[in-house]
């Protein structure tokens, strides 16, 4: 199956208020520890006035690297569940501060653990998550009769068509997830009496975002 990671492709902002205490959720895309501290300490600077400012993030594809803070609310009542919430989005690549300003109203561990997770989620509400896809970049040439095969083939599998040049033959430039290369390239050469050109580079990272093929 082929891999596929979720991630924050752009950041966000949103916020919550629980008995009079105003919980600010901004989320913003991160790939090494170097920017997530970065962020962490921008927002402490743009809030300087509020009363904690808890940051949690995740970086790989798998997760490898992942810190929360607690920033001086109760332990385990802030920053694990900002994280948690991440975790359970699958979301990598992100990172997210809470900004608490005090409404005088204590909320109990129970109450803060809620808001915290609750500020992640209306914040995540407001920023845009892309999948990042792994595929096989080929090049297909063919005469135009058995380009119209190949086309019609490559649109009813969803594969995504990254150009389409035309001359005296047609060719194709194709992301094909690496378990269906083989199968395709003999479908291809059905099509096309085993005539087409088939080139098929290193697998690559994609994203296709709003109809918009982004290589990584």
């Amino acid at each position: 199956m082929t891999p596929s990671i979720r991630y924050l492709y752009s950041g966000g902002q949103g916020e919550i208020e629980i008995k009079r205490s105003r919980f600010i959720a901004t989320l913003a895309p991160v790939t090494t520890e170097d920017e997530a501290a970065a962020f962490i300490e921008q927002q402490k600077k743009r809030y300087w006035d509020a009363r904690h400012n808890c940051s949690a993030f995740v970086i790989g594809a798998n997760a490898e690297l992942t810190r929360c803070s607690d920033d001086g609310e109760p332990p385990h009542t802030a920053g694990r569940p900002m994280l948690d919430i991440l975790l359970a989005e699958e979301l990598r690549d992100v990172c997210v501060v809470v900004t608490r300003y005090f409404g005088g109203i204590l909320l109990g561990t129970g109450g803060l653990t809620r808001a915290y997770r609750d500020a992640v989620k209306e914040g995540l509400a407001h920023c845009a998550v892309a999948v990042r896809r792994r595929a096989v970049p080929v090049t297909i040439r063919a005469d135009y009769t058995a380009g119209g095969k190949i086309s019609y083939r490559i649109a009813e599998a969803g594969y995504p068509l990254t150009d389409t040049v035309y001359a005296d033959d047609v060719t194709y430039s194709v992301l094909l997830p690496e378990e269906d290369c083989a199968s395709f390239q003999s479908a291809v050469a059905d099509a096309s009496q085993g005539k087409a050109l088939w080139e098929a580079a290193d697998p690559v990272w994609y994203s296709d975002i709003d109809g918009k093929i982004i290589i990584h």
